[in-house]
């Protein structure tokens, strides 16, 4: 049940905006973060792309096109849809769909090589966030795991699927760093919502996808803004004739250093090198292991 403060009349005196941003494009993907501008204010979270694909784009994907295999290490990513759905395959983790409510965890630790996990479901198009966190010294150079977690198998609480973390005693399934909230949420026109974070999480913004929403000042689509730091709530109200899709987090600040690769966040020097040294390793094992497309043309993580 939705608690009674969530439906009181909204109040814009709790959390201000600090900063706003479109972004800048890429193809169908737009980086709205990243460590050299945002990240570095909000770390762990250091990157988020929206990408929206058309029917052409998606053509081009089951061709073969779209993301290239690439590498990362010292990261974890979490892959969320907020229209259509992706297919997964992979030779641990079995089939399915992530669709609205599901993730795609991937913590790269030590390094992985992926990018052709998942494909598109249908010939219409999709709409999602992808988002880097920057992990802690006793898993950044660790084991890496992928995980695929339906939206049936998720939790949700009010209009926010809990997609990291824990909001109001609903824990998420996904084995992220303690500390982080992230959540994924809908609100339909004119609905109040507020937000309360945890204790000690001092970071808090938020990426809208479709809709419109008001905190004293209007968020557009396409938009994403960091509040200013404190515990104090968020308060939104969805505005407009759509339904209000975002992605909002909390976290309790990272207190490193961001030590950077092409394809690679660190907390050290140290640990760049063996995280990069490791990822060469694994691309000679992926040059020599040829072709891993799977019968479903995807990709599983390597």
């Amino acid at each position: 049940m939705q608690p009674e403060r969530n439906k009181k009349s909204i109040s814009y005196a709790e959390r201000r905006i600090k900063y706003k941003t479109y972004g800048h494009g890429d193809g169908f993907i737009t980086r709205l973060m990243s460590p050299s501008d945002l990240g570095e204010h909000l770390k762990p979270f250091v990157f988020l792309d929206i990408f929206s694909a058309n029917t052409n784009i998606v053509r081009a994907m089951k061709a073969g096109g779209g993301m290239p295999i690439h590498p990362h290490s010292g990261i974890a990513t979490v892959t969320v849809i907020t229209e259509g759905f992706l297919r997964f395959y992979d030779p641990e983790a079995g089939a399915g769909e992530v669709a609205y409510g599901g993730v795609e965890w991937m913590r790269a630790g030590s390094g992985v090589w992926h990018g052709k996990e998942m494909t598109p479901g249908s010939e219409s198009g999709f709409q999602g966030f992808q988002l880097w966190l920057a992990l802690p010294p006793e898993l950044e150079n660790g084991q890496p795991e992928s995980r695929y977690i339906e939206a049936k198998d998720m939790c949700r609480f009010g209009p926010a699927f809990v997609i990291i973390g824990n909001y109001e005693n609903i824990q998420s399934p996904v084995p992220a760093p303690l500390g982080i909230n992230y959540l994924l949420v809908t609100l339909k026109p004119g609905e109040h919502w507020s937000y309360i974070p945890p204790k000690g999480h001092s970071i808090g913004w938020l990426a809208l996808a479709k809709g419109s929403l008001e905190t004293g000042e209007t968020i557009s689509s396409g938009e994403m803004v960091r509040f200013e730091n404190g515990e104090t709530p968020i308060s939104l109200q969805s505005t407009g004739e759509e339904n209000a899709v975002f992605v909002l987090g909390s976290a309790i600040p990272h207190p490193y250093n961001l030590h950077l690769g092409n394809y690679s966040v660190h907390t050290s020097a140290d640990a760049l090198i063996t995280g990069e040294r490791r990822i060469a390793e694994l691309g000679q094992k992926l040059k020599a292991s040829g072709d891993r497309h799977t019968e479903s043309g995807t990709v599983p993580v390597f």
